[in-house]
């Protein structure tokens, strides 16, 4: 495939970096960093047109936190400047980053996301009768410096934004010369864009048509339980020798017993919530619930919030409808009355159709 040039200047384009700056603030306008950065916004895209050009900007400067949900990871937050940085990078980079990607990797691309991988998961899931699925051991952590910077140079020529690149990438310092932070924008493009290689190995070497990839979430569907054992192998090979990586799981089963899978367990008939979204779930209800009688959050936000809660619990091909009327009956008989903002969001006006 061709190489892409001459994209350096366009990321240093007053206009680039201005969206950059709006797209960086968005929802965080009550943040002292942003306000400041904001009211001087001409002579601050300067400065960073400027320090991007002559390779002086700073990079690292972040803040970090523990997210225990859904497991314990370490969030990292650049300061404000460098998320600047990061979408100006990506509002220029990205679109080649889309055409090299398949049709069957759904992470960080308009249009598609983890409810499009379900459903596509799903269709899948009623065709063939085994699955296998593959998640990759602390995918972010293990991503090696020197072979991800190796990709970049084959899908770009320009010398500036090599460089820039790969100082984003290094600025991540740790032991083994390996990992990018989760939290930031270029890494969740840089891990996507790193397994590519590993989905053009399942599609056209493994010959696998049936196949979905979330990041590091993976699933490949077969008729045939033995091409599904080689691919196994195949494919922890691959990853190994050529991404530096290593599987933790490696599962085969029969799709009538159900995938686990993105939030959500796959049968070949019908979506259900998987146990750990359906704690999550009534988890968090009952602390926005809690919030609201605090005086924490007001009736339009507490109606906000839980509409967002299930928005993913409603998504189309869901069976779940029965699970969040008893999780309200189940707060009612403990006390916890909800307030009628949130009902209807969390129920809906009438159970669907093929609601189980």
């Amino acid at each position: 495939m061709k190489r892409v040039g001459n994209l350096f200047p366009t990321i240093l384009d007053y206009d680039n970096l201005r969206l950059a700056a709006y797209k960086a603030s968005r929802g965080k306008l009550d943040r002292p960093e942003v306000r400041a950065f904001l009211e001087r916004l001409d002579p601050n895209l300067n400065q960073v047109a400027e320090t991007i050009r002559d390779g002086s900007i700073t990079l690292g400067r972040c803040r970090q936190f523990m997210m225990n949900n859904p497991k314990p990871r370490v969030i990292t937050v650049p300061c404000f400047e460098e998320r600047v940085l990061h979408h100006a990078v990506i509002n220029v980079c990205e679109p080649h980053f889309e055409r090299w990607l398949i049709a069957d990797t759904f992470a960080c691309r308009q249009g598609k996301g983890q409810v499009a991988a379900l459903e596509r998961a799903a269709r899948f899931s009623c065709r063939h009768r085994w699955f296998l699925k593959l998640d990759i051991r602390k995918y972010f952590d293990s991503i090696p410096h020197d072979l991800l910077i190796r990709q970049l140079h084959r899908r770009f020529k320009d010398r500036d934004l090599l460089e820039l690149l790969e100082r984003l990438i290094r600025s991540h310092r740790s032991e083994h010369n390996a990992g990018i932070p989760i939290g930031s924008l270029v890494s969740q493009h840089f891990a996507n864009f790193y397994l590519d290689a590993f989905d053009r190995f399942v599609k056209e070497t493994l010959r696998v048509g049936a196949f979905v990839r979330y990041m590091d979430d993976m699933a490949l569907w077969s008729d045939d339980v033995g091409e599904l054992q080689i691919a196994t192998q195949r494919g922890r090979d691959f990853l190994k020798d050529c991404l530096g990586l290593d599987l933790k799981i490696a599962y085969r089963n029969q799709t009538r017993h159900g995938l686990n899978f993105l939030g959500c367990r796959l049968f070949r008939t019908h979506t259900i919530l998987n146990r750990s979204s359906r704690r999550r779930f009534r988890r968090r209800l009952t602390q926005l619930e809690n919030a609201h009688a605090l005086g924490r959050i007001n009736d339009p936000e507490l109606q906000q919030r839980s509409a967002a809660l299930v928005a993913f619990t409603r998504m189309k091909g869901v069976s779940s409808w029965q699970f969040r009327r008893a999780t309200l009956e189940r707060m009612r008989v403990s006390g916890q009355e909800p307030r009628s903002v949130s009902i209807a969001a969390v129920t809906g006006t009438t159970p669907p159709a093929t609601a189980r």
